[in-house]
């Protein structure tokens, strides 16, 4: 299950601060068993050059879907389906565009 749209969300880095973030999409790995989401910070990575962050964490869905709790990726065969994923949606994105 891929979803994505114009949704935000709000994190909390280590130092406190708070960030809003434009969700790009998310996917569930039946492999990992796990939810993910990919992510970009709003304002933090506006550029001239188009160029994005693109951050990833694995996440915890709520019983009421308002809130989960984000978790850090330390897997490389995560990674590495994350970053096929990503592949596979930019490619879509793509011919949607033309």
């Amino acid at each position: 299950m891929v979803e994505h749209g114009q949704e935000t969300m709000t994190i909390v880095d280590e130092n406190g601060n708070e960030h809003v973030c434009e969700v790009i999409f998310t996917f569930d790995s039946e492999d990992f068993g796990k939810s993910y989401v990919l992510y970009h910070i709003l304002g933090q990575d506006d550029t001239d050059d188009e160029e994005v962050e693109i951050h990833a964490s694995a996440f915890i869905p709520s019983e009421d879907n308002q809130d989960g709790e984000l978790m850090p990726i330390e897997d490389d065969a995560e990674w590495e389906m994350i970053e096929e994923m990503l592949n596979t949606f930019l490619a879509e994105e793509d011919e949607d565009e033309e």
